[in-house]
């Protein structure tokens, strides 16, 4: 007999054993993530209540698949351009947040009588919440159209970027004993360029390639072709020094942009929960009961520094980045846990030796409690919200209002920043490029020519002469491309002036870049007279031509960032009325929803629920302002204004299967429809009349599909046949309506 793979049996007892847990939480209304860490608590190898798994390789193995699916599909949802809208509200309180947890992680280890390497480490263990266990936990619990999940969906960005930098700087410090500063700035330059080239290359290639090829994607295909993206970007992130989930994250971004985003979205998400199910359950295995009872006081304290930490750090940098208390509170109740990141930086210190053994299970024993408090967080953030409100005084509630107010405004008044931004963000954009040009032909294209033999001397001229080529238009563009609104600007703030400033900067910035790239293929001489021939060919000789290259490939790149079918994910948004708590939101109509083709008067949705329709998008058509006839269908994107109160309501109505509506509509909604005879008789009023002019679709609902005439068959009759004595009718309509035709 076939011995059967400890693999396939592991995996037939987790999923087993998890599906039976989750039942039961399901049904005593608990989130199913916390069913999944008691699954891997009673399978796990600490326990002996239930058969215990063999491979325990291959199961973390799944879960790093699962982290990465995890990723993947919040990408997805949180596009790129809404990572670079993230802005300064949620980075400001994500840096915020992570300083604090660090100094309280500190100092809560040297209190306990740790090591400093074990209390630096611990700090980092504390300040990164579990991007998994949220995201699961706000589905679950039906937040995701409530206005703090977009702060902290930023603030979850933010903190797995600055995670990355955070094990650079851990992993410096424990190598050297010291802070290295170069290091760390060597870092952040290296996360900036990787993130801003695969930003420039997959927003030009991926939306094009994408539209190029819909004819031929199936859901099969598409599927093949979205999760290779995926897996080679996990592959090139790692090769070159970050997480997996950052690359998958990164491509799911990108991918969010183009006009298949939703599709792939829709079809990653079936592979997504099963392997996120296998990653949780493989935490709870992780689960020591051992390590817990001995050192159950600091398990509690640690776990308190963390629910209360983070509440109170999220909660002080929402409200001093500008946003309401109410959406500071539920933000900050929201990210009081740690998770995935957390294992990896205690993974980090035994690996390197540094840290004592305690602190991986430890971690795991806080991230699970805080795990199980997440969802009673989350559900109770509202009351704690109304009893702040209560026993805060007036006047300082009326404090932070202001202050609110004041920094939406500030925001909305910001036309002149955000045009010097968008030209600094395009000096920056082309020098990534032709950095990255330089880099890959350097690094990548003259190692394969010398490793074909050919001789270094032709070797490097060629691949010097490719690398001028490519780049020339993007040094043009670093040097003398303009952005109109600015120019206009600058010459409306009475500063036009001081563009040569701007320019002589620019020139001085692509002149020294191309000499230090140059000088990695040839000595520093020839590096010189080659640097200033180009600044002649670019500058002068080749300038318009160069113009009209760049203007081709900044145009294909804006048409793509800007594109009017982009994913109703990457805009699904918390744009705030502010100082109030309504926003704008967005829901999908089901196909079997009882309401869909009612009147949008007939369903009175402003009276019944407070929100406001204010824009449905059918396909790529978008009615704005829909007028009281209008009535919503099938898959209709439905953008709605409300509070989040008003917008829970609205929620529940638009999930139910029988809304409360009127009872001319529970009617025609709940009636038979089906096929039926009717036979034209001698009395019949319908007889020697045509179809239309007997009105039968008006008053059965329904359709004459077919006419029975002397033995004969008519198959969808027209409507100006005339019915004769003897036919029979078949009419497909409500049931009781035709049953009562004369």
């Amino acid at each position: 007999m076939q011995n059967l793979p400890s693999m396939i049996s592991d995996l037939a007892l987790i999923l087993g054993t998890a599906g039976l847990v989750t039942l039961i939480f399901k049904k005593l209304n608990q989130p199913i993530v916390l069913g999944y860490l008691v699954a891997g608590f009673l399978v796990g190898p600490k326990t002996s209540i239930f058969p215990t798994i063999v491979g325990a390789e291959s199961i973390h193995l799944w879960a790093e698949i699962g982290v990465i699916f995890l990723l993947f599909a919040l990408g997805l949802e949180f596009s790129f351009k809404k990572l670079f809208r993230v802005g300064g509200s949620a980075s400001f309180t994500a840096i915020l947040e992570i300083s604090l947890m660090m100094v309280f992680g500190y100092t809560s280890g040297r209190l306990l009588g740790w090591s400093p390497m074990d209390s630096l480490f611990l700090g980092g263990i504390l300040s990164i919440s579990s991007t998994s266990i949220i995201i699961r936990t706000i589905e679950e619990l039906g937040f995701k159209n409530l206005k703090f999940v977009g702060m902290v969906f930023g603030v979850l960005v933010i903190e797995d970027l600055v995670a990355v930098l955070l094990m650079v700087l851990l992993t410096t410090v424990a190598l050297t004993r010291d802070f290295a500063g170069a290091e760390m700035l060597g870092a952040i330059v290296k996360l900036s360029f990787f993130l801003a080239i695969w930003f420039v290359a997959g927003i030009f290639m991926l939306p094009s390639f994408l539209k190029r090829t819909q004819k031929l994607l199936t859901e099969e295909t598409v599927l093949v072709v979205a999760v290779g993206l995926c897996l080679l970007m996990v592959v090139f992130a790692t090769t070159v020094g970050f997480s997996s989930a950052l690359g998958a994250f990164i491509m799911g971004s990108i991918l969010a942009e183009t006009i298949e985003g939703e599709r792939i979205h829709h079809l990653v998400a079936p592979i997504k929960n099963l392997f996120s199910a296998v990653f949780f359950i493989s935490v709870g295995m992780l689960i020591d009961p051992h390590i817990i009872a001995t050192y159950w006081k600091e398990v509690l304290i640690l776990s308190a520094v963390v629910i209360v930490g983070k509440t109170f750090s999220v909660t002080l940098g929402s409200v001093l980045a500008g946003q309401t208390l109410k959406t500071a509170v539920q933000s900050g109740m929201s990210l009081a846990q740690i998770g995935e990141f957390s294992f990896i930086i205690a993974t980090l210190g035994l690996n390197l030796k540094v840290i004592s053994e305690k602190m991986y299970p430890l971690a795991v024993a806080v991230s699970v409690i805080t795990a199980f408090t997440t969802p009673y967080m989350l559900r109770s953030s509202e009351k704690v919200y109304a009893f702040l409100e209560k026993i805060l005084p007036a006047k300082v509630i009326s404090v932070l209002d202001t202050y609110s107010v004041i920094s939406f405004s500030m925001s909305g008044n910001k036309e002149w920043r955000e045009q010097v931004r968008a030209y600094i963000v395009k000096v920056l954009l082309n020098s990534v490029v032709i950095v990255a040009i330089f880099l890959f032909m350097a690094r990548v294209f003259l190692p394969f020519l010398l490793e074909r033999q050919m001789e270094e001397g032709p070797a490097k001229l060629l691949s010097l002469s490719v690398t001028l080529i490519l780049s020339a238009p993007f040094l043009w563009a670093l040097a003398f491309g303009k952005t109109k609104q600015f120019e206009i600007l600058m010459v409306e703030q009475g500063k036009g002036s001081h563009n040569y400033v701007f320019l002589v900067s620019r020139i001085m910035l692509a002149v020294g870049l191309l000499g230090a790239m140059v000088a990695q293929f040839v000595p520093l001489m020839w590096a010189v007279a080659i640097t200033l021939w180009m600044v002649v060919v670019v500058g002068y000789v080749l300038s318009q031509r160069l113009r009209d290259i760049y203007q081709w490939f900044e145009n294909r790149f804006l048409s793509n960032l800007h594109d009017d079918v982009r994913k109703k994910q990457a805009r699904k948004s918390s744009r705030a009325l502010a100082p109030w708590d309504a926003h704008i939101t967005e829901f999908t109509v089901p196909a079997e929803g009882s309401y869909v083709g009612v009147p949008l008067h007939t369903l009175s949705i402003r009276e019944k629920f407070g929100v406001t329709i204010a824009l449905i998008e059918r396909g790529r058509r978008r009615l704005t302002a829909p007028g009281r006839n209008e009535c919503l269908m099938p898959f209709d994107q439905v953008h709605v204004i409300g509070t989040d109160d008003q917008l829970l309501k609205f929620k529940l109505f638009m999930e139910s299967e029988s809304p409360d509506i009127s009872d001319a509509v529970k009617e025609e909604n709940h009636s038979e429809y089906s096929l039926e005879q009717y036979l034209i008789g001698e009395t019949s009023p319908y007889l020697d009349k045509t179809i239309r002019e007997c009105g039968l679709r008006e008053s059965t609902r329904g359709l004459v599909v077919g006419i029975e005439r002397a033995g004969q068959r008519i198959l969808n009759p027209d409507s100006m046949e005339v019915l004769r004595k003897g036919d029979l009718l078949w009419i497909v309509g409500d049931r009781e309506k035709i049953l009562q035709l004369e």
